[in-house]
C-alpha cells in the first residue's frame, strides 16, 4: 500500500500520523524542526506547545472536557502523553510542556509505521496528503496553498503567549498557594493585589509600548488569546472579571478575597517554571518586564520566556472542506489541525485524529465512521464544513455546537453532563469499530 504523507508534526499532524499508522497504512512524516523553525517554535521536538501548557478543563460538565474524553476513549496519542506528562492545575489537565513534547516524538519516531523524513516542504506532495502545517506554516508552503485555493487561504488573526518566570523568583511572601473554591489540591501560585496596586498596574498596562507585529488589528485577536493589554484597554474593571478574577481565591493571612489575583501555573513536572495565566502579550519585552513588576509578588521575577505574538492563518473551511477535512474539489488532500479554523490544542488533535481515522477507513475500503453532531468530534468537524456559517472565524469546542437535549434537566452543570452522557453512550456503539473491537484503547 502506498504511504500517506503527512506534512507538519504538531498535535494534529502527530496524531493523524499515529492514527494512520495505527491501523497499518505506512506514513510518510514530512517535519522541517529541526532544520527550519517558526518564531514561536524553540525546541526540535515534534508536539511543541507554543502557547499555555493547559489543555483546559477537564471535566465532563464542559465541552472540552468531554472532547478529551471521547479521545481518551478511541485512543487518541495526544491524550494518552498528556495524561502522563499531566501536571497539577486544579480542574484543568495541564502537562509538562517539554515532557509532553519529548514523549509524542518518541512514540512517532520509533513507531514502525512511521517514516520521518525532515526537512522544509515547498510543494504540495503526490499521492495521499494531509496538510497539518499549522497556522504558521512556512512562506514557500502558503502560497502554493494560496495558489491551489485563491483567497480562501489567505484569512488570519492574530494568537499570543504568556511569559513564562523561574519558580524561585517569585516572592512567596507576597503569595500564596491554591486553588479557586478549593478545589484539587493547591496548584496555583497567586499574586494578590490590592485596590491601589491593581489601579497602577492597568494604567501602566494600558499604556505600556506594544512590539510592532505588521499588520496589527485589535479586532483581529482571536478572543480566546487576547493580549492582555488589548483587554485592559476595554476598561478598568475588564481584566478583574476575567484573568484576574479574585472570585474564589481567599487569601490565608486576611481571610477576605483580594481586589484582584494573578494566577500562576506550573508549566514543568519539577515545578520550577510557571506561566501568568491569562497574560498573553505583544508588549516590548523591556516593558512586560516593566509593567509585570507591579504586581508585587512578581517584583523580582526572573523571566525565562517573554510573551510573543504571532500571525496565524486559516481557510475558509465551510467553502473548501467536507466533513472529513478533505478538499472538496481534490479529495486526496486533507487539512488538520488549527489552519481548519478548529481553536485549540484539543481541537487540533481532534481534527487529525479523524482525519486519520477517516482516511484509513477509505483506503481500507470499509465505510466511513461519519461522527454524529451529538459528538464532539462530531460536531467540530460539520462546523468547520457547514457552508452555511456565515463571516467563519476559528472556533473552540463548545455545547453550542452540538444538538439539545430531548427532555429538561436543570441547573446549567447537570444540562452539560447530560449532554456529555449522550455524547459518550452514541460513541461506545460506534467506538468498536473504530478501535477494532478493543473497546478504549491502551497506548
Amino acid at each position: 500500500m502506498d504511504a500517506v504523507t503527512v506534512v507538519g508534526a504538531g498535535l494534529a499532524g502527530s496524531e493523524c500520523a499515529w492514527q494512520l499508522a495505527q491501523r497499518g497504512i505506512p506514513v510518510i512524516l514530512r517535519e522541517m524542526k529541526p532544520e527550519k523553525r517558526t518564531p514561536a517554535h524553540v525546541t526540535e521536538y515534534f508536539a511543541e506547545l507554543c502557547c499555555s501548557n493547559s489543555l483546559r478543563g477537564d471535566q465532563l460538565s464542559n465541552a472540552v472536557g468531554l472532547l478529551k474524553e471521547e479521545l481518551r476513549r478511541l485512543g487518541s496519542l495526544i491524550l494518552s502523553c498528556a495524561d502522563a506528562t499531566r501536571v497539577e492545575a486544579g480542574g484543568a489537565l495541564a502537562v509538562d510542556r517539554e515532557g509532553f513534547a519529548a514523549l509524542v516524538t518518541e512514540r512517532i519516531r520509533t513507531h514502525p509505521s512511521i517514516t520521518v523524513v525532515p526537512g522544509e516542504v515547498t510543494e504540495i506532495p503526490a499521492g495521499e496528503v494531509v496538510i497539518a502545517s499549522g497556522p504558521l506554516t512556512s512562506d514557500a508552503l502558503a502560497e502554493r496553498l494560496r495558489t491551489l485555493l485563491g483567497d480562501a487561504a489567505a484569512l488570519h488573526f492574530y494568537d499570543a503567549a504568556a511569559p513564562l518566570v523561574s519558580a524561585e523568583s517569585v516572592d512567596m511572601e507576597r503569595a500564596w498557594m491554591g486553588s479557586r473554591y478549593g478545589k484539587g489540591s493547591a496548584d496555583y501560585v497567586n499574586c494578590p493585589l490590592t485596590e491601589e496596586e491593581y489601579g497602577v498596574f492597568w494604567e501602566e498596562l494600558t499604556r505600556a509600548q506594544e512590539a510592532e507585529v505588521h499588520g496589527f488589528e485589535d479586532s483581529k485577536v482571536f478572543e480566546g488569546c487576547m493580549p492582555v493589554e488589548v483587554m485592559a484597554r476595554r476598561g478598568r474593571d475588564t481584566l478583574r472579571f476575567g484573568p484576574l478574577k479574585p472570585r474564589g481565591l481567599r487569601d490565608p493571612r486576611t481571610g477576605h478575597e483580594p481586589y484582584a489575583v494573578v494566577q500562576l501555573r506550573r508549566d514543568n513536572g519539577a515545578g520550577t517554571v510557571y506561566n501568568l495565566v491569562g497574560f498573553q502579550t505583544h508588549l516590548k519585552f523591556p516593558e512586560q518586564r516593566r509593567v509585570f513588576s507591579l504586581i508585587p509578588a512578581l517584583s523580582h521575577a526572573e523571566y525565562l520566556r517573554y510573551g510573543v505574538m504571532h500571525r496565524n492563518t486559516f481557510l475558509d473551511s465551510p467553502r473548501l472542506l467536507d466533513r472529513y477535512y478533505r478538499l472538496k474539489t481534490e479529495p486526496r488532500i486533507s487539512f488538520a489541525g488549527q489552519m481548519t479554523g478548529v481553536e485549540g490544542y484539543v481541537e487540533s488533535a481532534a481534527s487529525g485524529f479523524l482525519v486519520g481515522v477517516e482516511t484509513a477507513r477509505r483506503l481500507l475500503g470499509q465505510p466511513p465512521v461519519d461522527f454524529p453532531q451529538e459528538t464532539a468530534i462530531g460536531a467540530l468537524a460539520l462546523y468547520i464544513s457547514n457552508p452555511a456559517v456565515a463571516a467563519f472565524q476559528p472556533m473552540n469546542i463548545h455545547f453550542g455546537l452540538l444538538p439539545p437535549l430531548d427532555r429538561r434537566v436543570r441547573g446549567k452543570k447537570f444540562k452539560h453532563e447530560a449532554i456529555s452522557q449522550r455524547s459518550l453512550d452514541i460513541l461506545a456503539q460506534t467506538a468498536p469499530s473504530i478501535t477494532g473491537g478493543k473497546g478504549k484503547v491502551e497506548i
